[in-house]
């Protein structure tokens, strides 16, 4: 295990918090965007989802904080023209992937994509998976989507919604070949840790949602977030680790640039790779 302190080293944008650098434009189209008319369908796309459609008095502590954020011309108008086609309304009652999806295949749920750079090298990498991505802030949507149409992604499906309530509502039990979850809001301060997403009910829940032999990938550049990682991915009984302690990056998740520099900087990463048991 890497034993770099995340103290001493800048804190890298979480996973829920998007950077612009990857589909930047300059001053003037930002502007635009941001004042661009769109369809009564984009605009309910670009709303808060700090209060969840259809799952009223939710009670969970939410791992993310909307704010008002930067989108590109492009972001904006790849929401406009690819969300009906790419994205999957939430709803408090259960995704079928075959009718999602348009066929049988192992879904794997990736919760906070961020700008989808790695999620989109993983679905063209794995064709015969389906990829559901989990994200609810707008840039991030809007670059998945772009990425989705100039790739030809068959494969991915998008929901903008609280990732509890869509694994809770609209994920059946035993069904799912995979998560991942890749970078999340470490929520450094101490008195914001029960902000993280993978506390002891959250990661109950994935676990019932995974099918046997199924498996749960993270993926951290906080050592006190690993630690807090293996310890609660451990104490879930429905879940085993795979290796000893900490997994190798296997092939199939990609270094993002993030990833890249903090690795050139001395900064540490680790993986955990856990599967559901029968």
């Amino acid at each position: 295990m890497n034993t770099n302190n995340p103290a001493d080293k800048p804190a890298t944008p979480p996973v829920n918090t998007p950077d612009t650098t990857a589909d930047s434009a300059a001053p003037a189209a930002a502007h635009a965007a941001a004042h661009a008319p769109v369809s009564p369908e984009t605009q309910a796309a670009l709303a808060s989802t700090a209060h969840a459609p259809n799952s009223p008095g939710a009670t969970h502590i939410r791992s993310f904080v909307h704010r008002r954020g930067h989108i590109t011309q492009g972001q904006l108008a790849a929401l406009e023209r690819l969300m009906d086609q790419w994205s999957i309304p939430y709803s408090a009652r259960r995704l079928d992937p075959a009718t999602a999806f348009g066929r049988q295949a192992p879904t794997v749920l990736e919760i906070g994509f961020g700008m989808g750079e790695t999620t989109e090298k993983i679905a063209l990498a794995r064709p015969g998976d389906n990829f559901l991505g989990v994200e609810v802030f707008n840039a991030g949507v809007g670059s998945l989507l772009r990425r989705i149409e100039d790739s030809s992604i068959p494969n991915l499906r998008i929901i903008q919604h609280d990732a509890v309530e869509v694994v809770r509502d609209m994920i059946a039990p035993d069904s799912l070949a995979g998560v991942h979850v890749y970078f999340p809001d470490p929520w450094p301060k101490k008195r914001h840790h029960k902000r993280r997403l993978l506390q002891p009910a959250f990661v109950s829940l994935l676990a019932s949602r995974i099918a046997p032999g199924g498996y749960i990938h993270c993926a951290t550049d906080w050592e006190d977030y690993a630690v807090q990682m293996l310890e609660v991915l451990s104490g879930e009984p429905l879940l085993a680790n795979t290796v000893e302690g900490y997994a190798p990056r296997p092939d199939y998740r990609p270094l993002t640039k993030f990833e890249t520099r903090g690795l050139r900087l001395g900064h540490g990463v680790w993986d955990l790779i856990f599967k559901r048991v029968a």
